[in-house]
């Protein structure tokens, strides 16, 4: 029988094949919730296998050299540093995993001695209040995707930087007497943010007297509402690349973009940076830990109506 806990122990008569190991591992990923972690460990697998061409890579196949060449094929592909360091964590970790489990002796010299595992400083992802009110001033009639995009994008700046996975879910149950309360996937915090009028115009605009959900992103549950928010999510970004070009915008839009806007304006408003934690619901900034029992909603809610009013 195997082990719910080591997705290793469910391996056995795979003739050592790296990639029907990670499956195994994804698979358990996927069904113990955590279908975000499954997401990124599915992306390495078809990196990996766009790689070998295809062809199956085994356990004792990886070595210095294999993890080197990777890393070189990914570069000449240009994927970013970051990415790429993205990837290669994913692959080193599920190696090591294949390790402990027992079914490969770890390889002298490491595999991944001298592939580059860290984190570079991004570049600036926020735009200015001047840059979002004119976003929101395009006339984007005469296409609804762009208008769509557009609207998904401010409806996370409104919402303190609101990730789209967070949004997707959001039911109309969640809206309670002008409150939006929901909890972060991310961090499982619980949220709650006022309802401005410049949050029910879109959420109004794309109402669905059917749909349980508060924005047309998602109209299914389970896997198939992971799908469609993944869809989403490339159409939205894709969408957003557009919007950018035509108010002149030299950083890349994209929804993550919003969430740092969102900070950047509370940070130029002069709002603590206890309460901006706070309000864009982080866990793990220890200045968030000290004030968190004396930042209430209010304050916050002022903070976001202070920056909401810059672009109106």
């Amino acid at each position: 029988m195997a082990n719910p806990i080591n997705p290793a122990c469910s391996f056995e008569g795979h003739d050592g094949s790296f990639f029907d190991f990670m499956n195994t591992v994804i698979e358990e990923l996927a069904t113990t919730g955590h279908p975000r972690t499954a997401e990124t460990y599915r992306s390495t697998l078809r990196s990996l296998k766009e790689f070998t061409g295809g062809n199956d890579l085994l356990l004792s196949d990886i070595s210095t050299l294999f993890a080197h060449s990777y890393e070189s094929h990914l570069r000449e592909k240009g994927v970013c540093r970051n990415s790429s360091s993205f990837y290669m964590r994913i692959f080193r970790a599920t190696y090591n995993r294949a390790v402990r489990s027992g079914f490969i002796t770890p390889a002298v010299p490491a595999p991944f001695a001298g592939v580059y595992t860290g984190v570079d400083k991004t570049a600036k992802r926020a735009v200015t209040l001047e840059t979002i009110s004119l976003i929101r001033k395009l006339d984007l009639s005469a296409s609804p995707l762009l208008a769509f995009a557009r609207d998904m994008f401010l409806f996370s700046f409104y919402m303190r930087g609101m990730s789209l996975v967070d949004m997707a879910y959001l039911r109309k149950s969640d809206l309670k007497d002008g409150l939006i309360g929901y909890y972060r996937k991310k961090t499982g915090r619980r949220l709650f943010i006022k309802m401005e009028e410049c949050m029910r115009e879109i959420v109004d605009r794309y109402s669905h007297p059917d749909s349980p959900y508060l924005l047309p992103i998602l109209s299914a549950s389970g896997e198939e509402a992971r799908r469609q928010y993944l869809n989403a999510s490339h159409l939205i970004n894709h969408k957003l690349k557009e919007i950018g070009k035509k108010v002149g915008c030299d950083i890349m839009l994209t929804m993550y973009v919003a969430r740092h806007s969102w900070a950047s304006a509370a940070r130029l408003k002069e709002i603590p940076m206890s309460v901006i934690s706070e309000g864009m619901g982080h866990s793990s900034e220890m200045i968030t830990r000290i004030y968190l029992d004396s930042i209430n909603n209010t304050v916050i809610d002022s903070a976001n109506r202070l920056i909401l009013d810059s672009i109106y």
